[in-house]
């Protein structure tokens, strides 16, 4: 955790008394501002708060950019993301189509955007929000991220086995992980890889690694018991994709679509079904609203009688019970303030330093490889695998069989903008409420997914099942085809980093005795903020 010259302030007056001759001071380096006229008393101490704010965001100062050097490295923008611009008939981005993207993401300019050639009749996703800025929070060039796996590196081909993987055991029931042949089978291969970087049991096989992902059942109590609603009870059923179907297997489909042209639609299983597969889990994550199930685990933990983190000024209050702040309201405007954060952050990164291609895209360049139309430097971890074997038995290819119609979005695939937000909005509910909360009558769904049983196992928590939820969303796109391992487990990062920083902001501008918000991190370190 950072720390910063300022202070946490118990009472907006006792802190404005206490920072007199100081509080006046401008942001490093530019003019003093002084008070308007006649904005004194309640006025001046909000400009006042304002302006503490900002200085203390200036002050984090710039995070480096640590672009993996794969853009400028490889020949032809091989390892760079570019679907929607026109490609070759190899599957290569038109260089000239490229180089007006990279100006206009130089320049910033909104007519440089508009320059920008298509391939077909799809948009690219939103890259001019990567120079949007937000009021709160650190900016998208505050916030640190790894390098991406290199294009040629062990670490990119095992996460390329893994999502092979995805694919072909979309329908395993995730109750029959442990002993179903087709699991075992991809786990003894990942466990071969020289550098493949998740689980490698069949029991954990594609989560990640915080305790409380690993813990119990694969999906989180928080995705299955139904939602308070309230007045409106919401059953977690859900609209699901027909099992077997799968997109993209084709080397003329996959073209098409990388050249922007509209895709398809799903075809959807006529029943309901609770998730119980990867299919499932990434139809959930399809087409829901950014914070969606984040909102509904709050309401969830709310509604089970979960109690306040420890450092709510209101626990212990003799007279007073929190609502605007520190109470419901205050957690639900958390949640939708660091989503659209840590989006911001994301978008940032996303364009204007990492730029790495998607799956769907990489494995377009295997099978360029293995149809001899160009030569690429893939690692030999992947052509040695078990995964690849099977791809070609079972689809006659080495495309990777993608779950939407459509594939990936049109933007840069690393970081993962649902785990980002994933990350975010857990971090926020985890500082607000109690961790060790337990969940009452935890359930697992039937493996045909039309019911739900007890789960009999150790005790689920809250805290523990939060941090599953947000496994469960960022890893729902892995298993859709459209995302690597390291945008997700880099994105849950990254959202975390943005909602401490909100988290600590927020200290600013409340008037109650608030000694900080405490809570558990992804990788089980305990923080204190504010």
């Amino acid at each position: 955790m950072k720390q910063h010259d300022d202070q946490p302030r118990f009472t907006r007056r006792g802190f404005l008394s206490g920072i007199a001759g100081v509080g006046s001071l401008a942001l490093a380096g530019s003019p003093i501002l002084a008070e308007p006229a006649g904005t004194d008393g309640r006025l001046g101490e909000a400009f006042d708060i304002r302006r503490r704010a900002a200085d203390h965001a200036r002050k984090r100062g710039m995070a480096v950019p640590a672009a993996n050097g794969d853009e400028d490295r490889l020949p032809n923008r091989i390892a760079c993301y570019s679907k929607g611009l026109p490609h070759d008939r190899k599957g290569e981005p038109d260089r000239k189509a490229y180089d007006v993207l990279l100006r206009a993401l130089r320049s910033g300019a909104h007519d440089d955007f508009e320059r920008i050639p298509l391939g077909g009749f799809v948009k690219l996703g939103n890259p001019q929000a990567a120079f949007a800025y937000e009021l709160i929070g650190p900016d998208g060039c505050q916030v640190e991220l790894a390098p991406a796996p290199a294009f040629s590196s062990a670490a990119q081909a095992g996460e390329m086995v893994e999502l092979y993987w995805h694919a072909l055991a979309r329908d395993v029931p995730f109750a029959e992980y442990g002993s179903h042949s087709l699991i075992l089978q991809a786990a003894e291969d990942l466990a071969r890889l020289s550098d493949y970087r998740g689980p490698k049991t069949p029991e954990s096989l594609f989560r990640g690694a915080s305790a409380g992902e690993l813990a119990g059942p694969y999906v989180s109590q928080f995705l299955l018991k139904p939602i308070p609603f309230t007045p409106i009870r919401i059953d977690q059923k859900i609209r699901t994709a027909v099992p077997g179907l799968d997109y993209m297997t084709g080397w003329d489909e996959w073209l098409g679509i990388q050249n922007g042209v509209i895709a398809g639609v799903n075809r959807f299983d006529e029943q309901a079904r609770y998730i119980r597969n990867g299919r499932d889990l990434g139809e959930y994550v399809h087409r829901d609203f950014t914070y969606q199930a984040f909102l509904g685990a709050c309401l969830m933990a709310l509604k089970m009688g979960t109690l306040a983190d420890g450092g709510n000024p209101y626990k212990h209050s003799r007279t007073q019970s929190g609502f605007t702040t520190f109470g419901q309201p205050y957690l639900f405007y958390l949640i939708a303030v660091v989503t659209q954060v840590a989006l911001k952050a994301c978008w940032y990164q996303k364009w204007m330093v990492h730029r790495r291609l998607r799956p769907e895209e990489f494995a377009g360049r295997v099978e360029a490889r293995e149809r001899k139309l160009a030569d690429y430097p893939v690692h030999a971890d992947l052509f040695g695998s078990a995964a690849i074997a099977e791809m070609r038995s079972r689809h006659r290819t080495t495309l990777l069989p993608q779950a939407y119609p459509e594939g990936s979005p049109t933007h840069p695939s690393y970081p993962a903008g649902h785990a980002v937000i994933a990350g975010a909005c857990v971090t926020a509910l985890k500082a607000c409420l109690d961790e060790s909360h337990e969940i009452p009558e935890p359930v697992v769904a039937s493996a045909d997914g039309l019911s739900l049983t007890p789960y009999q196992g150790p005790r689920l928590t809250v805290g523990g099942e939060l941090d599953k939820l947000a496994g469960n969303v960022a890893f729902g796109r892995n298993f859709a085809g459209i995302h690597w391992r390291s945008d997700a487990v880099e994105g849950l990062k990254l959202g975390e980093a943005v909602a401490i920083e909100v988290l600590e902001e927020m200290r600013y501008t409340g008037n109650e005795l608030f000694a900080g918000f405490s809570l558990k991190r992804f990788d089980g370190t305990r923080v204190s903020v504010g």
